[in-house]
C-alpha cells in the first residue's frame, strides 16, 4: 500500500525547526491575536463597524473598500485584512509544530484548533455585519476572539514545555484556587461584553440597537467580577509564598497583580469620564493582557517534562529547565 505524502509531511522531510523557532511561531500567533482584538475594538470605537456594508465583499460590487466609503471603509477593510495576517501566524505555528523533532502531536492539534477558531470567527464576523452589528453577535464575535487568545496562549506556553505527564508544583488546594481564578476571570471578560453591548459605542453612527440592560447595573456587575478576580489574585499571590512555590510561579502572580491594578484604574477612569474611546481601547488591550497573565499563572502551577527520545519515560530534567519561562 502506497502512503500519501501530505504537504506538511513533505516540508517536515526537508526542514526541522529549532525549539526556539517553534516558540517564536507560537508567540507570533498570540501577538497577532491581541492585535486583531484591539483593532477590532478600534473598528467599533471609530464607528466603522459597517464601513464595509456587506460580507465577504466590502460592497455588493467590490471586494475592496471604495473611495465613497471613506475612512470608515478603510478601517473596517484593514481589520478584515488583518485576519489574513493572523491566519499566516497560525499557519506558521502549524507548520513549525508539525516539523519539529521529535514530533509534537499535541502542539499540532492546538495549531489546528487555532485554525478552525479563526475560520469560525471570520464567519461570525460576516454574520455580525449582515445583521448590522447586532450586539449579541458582536459579543459572540469578541468571545470567539478570546477563545482564540486562550488557545494561542496555551500553545505558546506548551511550546516551552515537554510532552510528559503533568506534575504538580504546588499543593492541590492551591491549584484549585488558581483554576477558580481562571473561571472568575472568564466571567469577568464575558460580563464586559454586556457592558459594551449596553453602552454608547454601538460601532456605527446609525441607529444600532443595544442590549436591553441598564448600563449602570451591568457596569457594576462587571466591577464586582473585577474585584473578585483581584481578591483571588491576591489570595494566590500570598498563598504561593506560604507554600514556597517556585520563583517563576510567584513572578507570574506578581505580574497578574500589576496588570489588574492598571486595568482597574483604566476601567474606573473610563466609567467616570463618560467612556472615552481611547480609554475603552486601552481597556480592551488590558483585558487581553489580563487573560494571558491569568493563563500563565494557572499553567505555571504544574510542569510537563520532556520525554526521553523513543520512550514514554519523562526525562530527568532539572526543574529550572522545565518552568514555563525557561
Amino acid at each position: 500500500m502506497v502512503s500519501v505524502l501530505t504537504p506538511l509531511a513533505f516540508i517536515a522531510q526537508r526542514w526541522t525547526p529549532s525549539p526556539k523557532t517553534v516558540r517564536r511561531a507560537a508567540l507570533s500567533a498570540v501577538v497577532m491575536t491581541v492585535v486583531i482584538i484591539v483593532t477590532g475594538g478600534a473598528v467599533r470605537l471609530t464607528g466603522s463597524g459597517l464601513g464595509c456594508d456587506t460580507w465577504p465583499k466590502c460592497t455588493d460590487d467590490s471586494l475592496f473598500t471604495t473611495s465613497e466609503q471613506g475612512i470608515h471603509g478603510a478601517i473596517e477593510f484593514g481589520n478584515r485584512l488583518l485576519t489574513y495576517v493572523v491566519s499566516a501566524a497560525v499557519g506558521w505555528f502549524i507548520v513549525a509544530a508539525r516539523c519539529a523533532e521529535p514530533r509534537r502531536r499535541q502542539l499540532s492539534r492546538l495549531g489546528w484548533l487555532q485554525f478552525w477558531i479563526v475560520a469560525l470567527n471570520a464567519i461570525i464576523g460576516g454574520i455580525t455585519v449582515r445583521l448590522e452589528l447586532n450586539p449579541w453577535t458582536v459579543a459572540i464575535h469578541f468571545l470567539a476572539a478570546n477563545a482564540l487568545l486562550t488557545v494561542t496562549t496555551v500553545s505558546w506556553l506548551r511550546s516551552r514545555e515537554g510532552d510528559g505527564p503533568a506534575r504538580p508544583r504546588v499543593p492541590g488546594p492551591v491549584r484549585k484556587l488558581g483554576w477558580t481564578l481562571v473561571v472568575v476571570a472568564g466571567l469577568l471578560v464575558a460580563a464586559g461584553t454586556l457592558v459594551t453591548g449596553s453602552g454608547k459605542h454601538a460601532g456605527d453612527s446609525s441607529d444600532v440597537p443595544r442590549m436591553p440592560f441598564d448600563y449602570t447595573s451591568v457596569a457594576q456587575l462587571h466591577a464586582l467580577f473585577a474585584w473578585a478576580v483581584c481578591a483571588l489574585a491576591l489570595a494566590v499571590f500570598f498563598v504561593l509564598r506560604v507554600v514556597d512555590a517556585p520563583d517563576d510561579t510567584r513572578a507570574r502572580a506578581r505580574d497578574l497583580l500589576l496588570v489588574l491594578v492598571a486595568q482597574g484604574a483604566i476601567g474606573y477612569v473610563q466609567y467616570f469620564t463618560g467612556v472615552p474611546e481611547i480609554l475603552v481601547g486601552l481597556h480592551m488591550l488590558g483585558s487581553s493582557l489580563m487573560w494571558i497573565a491569568v493563563l500563565r499563572l494557572a499553567l505555571s502551577l504544574r510542569e510537563r517534562p520532556a520525554r526521553e527520545p523513543g520512550t514514554g519515560i519523562p526525562a530527568q530534567t532539572p526543574d529550572a529547565a522545565l518552568s514555563p519561562t525557561a
